[in-house]
């Protein structure tokens, strides 16, 4: 076997490969997108989601998804299992896996002032998704308009029950939003309150927005009143399972007004059935896809299109709100199926199609 081998080389230039081509593109990419979304680490998004129930959140995380990979940024999304302790520890990944921004729907928001002083020393942009954190230091904070929300409900009750008794139910105490929408709902309910139109026979919490706790809630409420309750103000279509599979037992559900918010399948179903009166639909699409949006601009440096300044016990948050929309029998089909976000067949349960 000869020690030396003669071997032809061929030189070609860095335009002949297309090499200089392929630089530019790159090159107009980082200037599109900001140099820091396209650093060579992985996860620069980092989304942390309470649970998969109610199953609006699984649509959230879709939906950050599907913009994110539209524009071409990596993104992790974690869910905490509606553990406080499972989210902290995921946030940490995140952090340690190089995030440039978190993305947080928060369990218990006391619970992150920790982790999210670590993300901030470590110079990482912190969105609140959907719920408000307080006490931390935040760059921007998305959500629907959660005041608007309760009104929706409360003047929704009022002029279905405007005489009569009504069950309340928070939602879950660590969850701002809660407190915004019991607010709302009570700015229509409380003046018939101090008419006597109204009598409140029980106000009580729905710990973690759960369906169990919700059913006892009114099932006690109904024990109590034998069986006269009237309305039910029902935070979110979780809550609204609950309280609606309590009424069910006593043969009122369709009977007594219940409310909800989310707009998920089963309250679509049980509002075609007549169990469920309304909901309140928030465009979890539009809202995921503003979150990545904001996150891209957070990075650039760019302004933010701003609706508020909400104060989180610490900062001035700029705040982004979208608008939520009433929906119950009357308009579900145009609301919920027309836009592409339910399917018809999946909400009046038919295995055929159906246009």
């Amino acid at each position: 076997m000869p020690e030396n081998f003669l071997v032809t080389i061929r030189y070609d230039s860095k335009e002949s490969l297309g090499i200089k081509e392929i630089m530019n593109k790159e090159l107009k990419l980082r200037e599109s997108f900001g140099n820091k979304l396209f650093s060579s680490r992985q996860g620069l998004i980092g989304v942390s989601l309470p649970s998969e129930v109610p199953k609006r959140w699984a649509r959230d995380g879709k939906a950050m998804e599907e913009q994110a990979d539209m524009l071409g940024i990596p993104i992790m999304v974690k869910n905490a299992n509606n553990s406080e302790e499972n989210q902290i520890l995921q946030i940490e990944e995140l952090i340690e896996q190089g995030v440039d921004i978190l993305i947080i729907v928060s369990i218990s928001g006391s619970a992150l002032e920790g982790v999210i002083k670590k993300a901030k020393d470590k110079g990482i942009k912190v969105i609140a998704y959907d719920r408000l954190i307080p006490n931390v230091d935040l760059d921007a904070f998305i959500t629907f308009d959660s005041v608007r929300v309760g009104e929706i409900m409360g003047r929704y009750l009022i002029e279905k029950v405007p005489i009569g008794n009504y069950v309340i139910i928070l939602g879950h105490p660590y969850d701002n939003n809660a407190a915004l929408v019991n607010q709302g709902a009570m700015d229509y309910i409380r003046p018939r309150v101090l008419q006597r139109y109204i009598n409140i026979v029980k106000e009580a919490t729905a710990v973690k927005w759960s369906p169990e706790v919700s059913y006892n809630i009114v099932k006690d409420a109904l024990k109590v009143n034998n069986n006269k309750v009237d309305a039910v103000l029902a935070p979110s279509d979780s809550v609204a399972e609950g309280a609606i599979r309590a009424l069910e037992e006593q043969g009122l559900a369709g009977k007594t007004v219940v409310t909800g918010q989310d707009a998920d399948l089963d309250a679509a179903r049980r509002i075609v059935k007549g169990t469920q009166n309304m909901t309140v639909f928030k465009d979890t699409r539009e809202l995921g896809k503003e979150a990545i949006n904001t996150a891209v601009k957070l990075a650039k440096g760019e302004a933010l299109d701003v609706s508020d300044i909400t104060n989180n016990g610490k900062v001035d948050v700029q705040s982004i709100l979208l608008k939520p929309v009433l929906v119950d029998k009357n308009n579900l089909d145009k609301v919920l199926i027309d836009s592409g976000y339910l399917d018809k067949n999946d909400v009046y349960e038919r295995t055929s199609f159906v246009k």
